[in-house]
């Protein structure tokens, strides 16, 4: 299997090339079953290695450093989260064959949950609201600001309007455009008092792990992870849970109306662009991007009814 391609100046990545760097750098992993994992991320390719590990080598390799900071990033904030986070095993090198840096990562156990088959919603809940406040209430001297190219200012999201316009146009046609500027325009003139709390940011569903019994294994991906607003962990309110738990959700976390409606902004924001870019190439995250889409069209015109 060669990973499905995303960008143009993606590498060129199977199983032959993975079995290769793996064997040449860390020849004590070589004898293990490689096999590839069809996440439908957009930034790494995934292979499983043995039972224990996992390879991921970013779709556009890098050799500035990204892998190292990773490391120390996720070995930073794993003490202070109450469920598993990645950890890297080991970091690759760059060869001619794959010009990039990639790193071997311990396997998670658990399956992605899918908004339509959740087996505890409740749980699930209350399990994603203690992750959110455990990183909230993170103390760190070192603060990288959540989404690098966001600026930091009192209306941080202004930086998002042209992108979200542009795609609320291209997308005429598959979504209810009137609808979705209406809310898009509500969410970006809610106030924002500039407080920043640590952030994950990208909590979707791709990015969690849950149990047979439904609830939170482990939560993966804090690439974009750092401190921001509170509302860039309200993604899961969008994407995944269903409106029964919200009002509880939205308690535990005290949650006011204006970071509520942020939120539900940056998640309109999110899933138009993936449907803008990703609809034909990505079925997997365009259908997760099109739940969450449906779900913030229904649930702004239910309260403005």
């Amino acid at each position: 299997m060669s990973y499905r391609k995303v960008y143009a100046d993606q590498a060129d990545i199977d199983t032959p090339l993975v079995r290769e760097l793996v064997a040449a750098q860390f020849p004590q992993w070589a004898a293990l079953p490689l096999e590839p994992i069809d996440s439908g991320g957009l930034v790494n390719a995934i292979f499983r290695l043995g039972s224990d590990l996992s390879v991921r080598l970013p779709l556009r390799p890098s050799i500035n450093g990204i892998v190292h900071r990773e490391q120390a990033k996720l070995a930073t904030l794993a003490p202070f989260l109450p469920v598993t986070i990645p950890s890297v095993e080991a970091i690759g090198t760059p060869t001619d064959a794959y010009p990039g840096e990639w790193s071997v990562h311990g396997w998670l156990a658990g399956t992605h949950p899918s908004p339509d088959a959740l087996v505890d919603p409740r749980g699930l809940a209350t399990d994603l609201a203690a992750f959110i406040q455990a990183f909230r209430q993170i103390d760190l001297p070192d603060r990288p600001p959540a989404y690098l190219g966001e600026r930091r200012t009192r209306s941080p999201m202004v930086s998002m309007d042209s992108p979200t316009r542009d795609a609320i146009h291209e997308l005429d046609g598959l979504i209810d455009t009137r609808a979705a500027l209406a809310s898009w325009e509500e969410s970006l003139a809610a106030p924002y008092d500039g407080r920043e709390v640590w952030v994950h940011s990208d909590l979707t569903p791709s990015n969690l792990l849950v149990s047979a019994a439904g609830r939170l294994t482990a939560v993966l991906d804090f690439e974009t992870c750092g401190v921001g607003d509170p509302a860039c962990d309200l993604f899961p309110v969008w994407y995944l849970l269903p409106p029964t738990v919200h009002n509880d959700f939205r308690a535990t976390l005290n949650v006011d109306d204006a970071t509520w409606l942020r939120g539900r902004g940056r998640v309109l924001s999110q899933a138009l662009i993936v449907l803008q870019h990703f609809n034909d190439t990505n079925p997997a995250l365009a259908n997760y991007a099109q739940h969450a889409v449906d779900k913030v069209l229904t649930t702004s015109q239910a309260c403005s009814s």
